[in-house]
């Protein structure tokens, strides 16, 4: 298992003071691994910056986490809280990707990097499995502490001009150097070790062998020149197997003790037990017999023809499939598929390649060279190409070298940019849907199992590929519906600035029953709406529609009215829904606005000064319960330079979170705005709305501003 991170370096002070403050954090909670990952401005994805406790190559499937994601750091860097799993059990039932691919015993905290008000990464604390269920305070204080000393450097470091961004690769902190023995002592260490019975040797933290004694040496069959500097499972063929790799992984990523027994051919059966700590991992190996029907079995040993490093494929490999178990869209997809095949498998660059009416296209790449395969983006897929024939047999093509790949298409063009490529195909429900291409930068030889290995990726990547074009057929045609169901436009109101905006359910199908109107009805006249009907899908939707249809032919009588008159329609059509609904008649040569709610949240009013408050409103029940509820209105003065702000609970809805707390906040960055106009306006409180709340909830806002003159 090589090492892929980036090696340690300091380019600049603010490198090592952030690597300090990480590698500090680590030692006063007591973790034994660090994961620091940064957020760029503006960016949804979190990269792995900077990585403490274990090799950069275990850390590879995790390098970048979207923010969506449902991963712990994503969840605490969203939800702006720390997030505490005790053990393996939690960890599965809250978040079963990682469960999944990590089945070791370990504790895990996630918490927010912040400075101010911006939002910097997240931190990753591991502890050994021996930690208890619970945080100690001493330690949650640690981590706070430790999150605002890192989220402090990187201030001070923007604030210099030379912020600091996630690198290409994550550095990896050196482990703890112990002090070097005495002679006297080293003499009575080696010692020591010679009378031990059994062979005794020596891994780092990545699994190469650093020491390895003489009876260790004849117990393995093999010299210590052979072994020390080498990862045990490459140098020692019949270790080479996903069990052997598996125990060295529990003990680095989980601290604990392992054991395990293996048959070294042709008869002699041995037990390693491995002790780990924050240096490394010192191995005992003692001769023993074959285990019995009730022991632990010994790991199968691996055919001849074996690739080394089997666990660590299969390892990305279960990652993969469980990753893409979670993706939505095509380019969903298409990143997700990169972030973990880039760098498990050292691909340069990978592309994938569909069909349409009898031409390539080029999906999505990932990559170094993204554009690799532009030059045959809409070529026939009769043109010769390596992709077409794959997308039409059905069958992969490696190629070790360029001189293959130039023997077999003269024409394909691409000396400057591959020295050796796979072309594998995408088959979903036995049939070819499109080819995925890898590209290396340097020859490389495909042996047979990793053929295999590759091809069923691709298979993977298939099913989630074809399941990722439906969502998205469907995804097109629910927003083209959303569209059609809320108005294309809002009215243009002498004396009035208005916005409004929609964001659909982040899960789901992307349409819901959230709605908003705007009604001119005469020249000082206005109606506003706003509504949530329960649920998030078709039927959701179909309601809205009649819901926003009655409320438009309803407005101009007394609010009371209109809601009631709706309500009763909503009982005529008994669709098994409930719908919230704020309906305010705005009276501009009057200056003043009724309102009347039918269980919706009340809407902010913003004086001209800008203090800014949530309306008490006199409660009404929701729409589709009573038939016969009645829904009492209240009366606003509307002087010029007042602001209401009208919207449905995803815009402040978040677990943990108090629903006042949430609105009184959004009171505040509504209040801040008192200058912008408001469709600046909408879009600073859209941009709250997706750092402060999960958006698992469609989201519709309005607003209206009585300007303080007549244009």
């Amino acid at each position: 298992m090589q090492d892929h991170a980036a090696p340690v370096a300091a380019p600049d002070p603010g490198t090592e003071l952030l690597d300090g403050a990480v590698a500090r954090v680590v030692r006063e909670s007591g973790a034994s691994v660090a994961m620091l990952y940064l957020l760029p401005k503006h960016a949804t994805t979190l990269h792995l910056t900077v990585l403490a406790g274990v090799p950069g190559q275990l850390a590879a499937p995790w390098t970048r986490v979207p923010l969506s994601a449902p991963m712990p750091v994503a969840d605490a860097v969203r939800l702006r809280c720390l997030i505490w799993l005790g053990g393996q059990e939690e960890l599965a039932r809250r978040y079963p990707r990682p469960a999944l691919v990590l089945p070791y015993r370990f504790a895990l905290a996630a918490a927010p990097v912040r400075s101010g008000a911006a939002d910097r990464g997240g931190l990753v604390l591991l502890w050994p499995g021996s930690h208890g269920p619970e945080l100690s305070a001493g330690e949650r204080e640690a981590v706070l502490t430790g999150c605002r000393s890192i989220g402090s450097v990187l201030q001070q470091a923007e604030s210099s001009g030379r912020p600091l961004l996630p690198g290409a690769l994550p550095r990896v902190l050196p482990p703890p150097q112990p002090l070097p023995p005495e002679p006297a002592e080293a003499l009575a260490v080696a010692e020591f070790i010679r009378r031990l019975p059994g062979g005794s040797c020596a891994l780092a933290m990545d699994g190469t062998v650093t020491f390895l004694n003489d009876a260790a040496s004849e117990l393995l069959g093999a010299e210590a020149a052979d072994v020390l500097g080498t990862l045990p499972w490459l140098s020692l063929p019949w270790l080479d197997n996903a069990a052997v790799e598996d125990h060295y992984r529990a003990a680095v990523i989980g601290r604990q003790q392992a054991s395990f027994t293996v048959l070294r051919p042709p008869d002699h059966w041995l037990t390693f037990h491995l002790f780990p700590d924050s240096t490394g991992i010192s191995v005992r190996i003692i001769p023993t017999t074959e285990p019995g029907p009730l022991e632990d079995p010994a790991p199968a040993l691996p055919p001849l023809s074996a690739v080394p490093t089997r666990a660590t494929a299969l390892y990305h490999l279960m990652h993969l499939a469980a990753t893409l178990a979670e993706a939505v869209g095509t380019e969903d997809v298409i990143e997700l598929a990169g972030d973990q095949l880039l760098p498990a498998f050292r691909v340069q660059t990978l592309v994938v390649m569909t069909s349409a009416e009898g031409r390539l296209r080029v999906e999505g790449s990932r990559g170094a060279q993204p554009a690799l395969m532009d030059r045959f983006d809409g070529a026939p897929l009769t043109s010769g190409t390596p992709a077409a024939r794959v997308l039409m047999t059905g069958s992969p093509d490696f190629y070790t070298n360029f001189d293959e790949l130039q023997r077999a298409y003269p024409s394909a063009d691409l000396r400057d940019a591959v020295a050796a490529c796979a072309f594998l195909p995408l088959i979903a429900s036995g049939r070819p849907i499109g080819a995925l291409v890898l590209a290396y930068d340097r020859p490389h030889p495909f042996g047979a199992e990793e053929r295999a290995l590759l091809t069923s990726i691709a298979g993977l990547l298939a099913q989630a590929l074809d399941r990722a074009r439906l969502y998205d057929t469907k995804d097109r045609l629910s927003h083209s519906l959303q569209a059609h169901l809320l108005p294309h436009t809002l009215p243009d109101v002498p004396g009035l600035d208005v916005a409004a905006r929609y964001l659909p359910s982040t899960r789901g199908m992307g349409i819901g029953g959230d709605f908003y109107d705007l009604i001119r009805l005469d020249a000082t006249t206005v109606a506003a709406a706003i509504g949530d009907v329960q649920g998030h899908n078709e039927n959701a939707a179909a309601l809205m529609g009649q819901v926003r249809t009655a409320v438009h032919a309803s407005a101009g009588a007394p609010p009371d009215e209109v809601l009631a008159r709706t309500n009763r329609l909503v009982m005529d059509l008994d669709p098994g829904l409930f719908t919230s609904c704020l309906y305010i008649h705005l009276d501009l040569a009057g200056r003043r606005a009724v309102l009347a709610t039918a269980g919706h949240p009340p809407p902010l009013l913003r004086q001209p000064d800008g203090q800014t408050e949530a309306l008490r409103l006199p409660p009404g029940i929701l729409l589709g319960i009573d038939p016969a509820a009645r829904y009492p209105t209240a009366e606003v003065p509307l002087p010029l330079g007042t602001a209401l702000a009208l919207f449905t609970d995803g815009l402040v809805e978040a677990p943990g979170v108090d629903l006042d707390d949430a609105t009184a906040d959004l009171a505040e960055h509504f209040a801040l705005a008192l200058d912008q106009d408001m469709d600046s306006v909408a879009d600073t409180l859209v941009r709250y709305a997706r750092g402060a709340t999960p958006g698992t909830d469609d989201i519709a806002l309005l607003l209206i501003n009585a300007l303080r003159d007549e244009g």
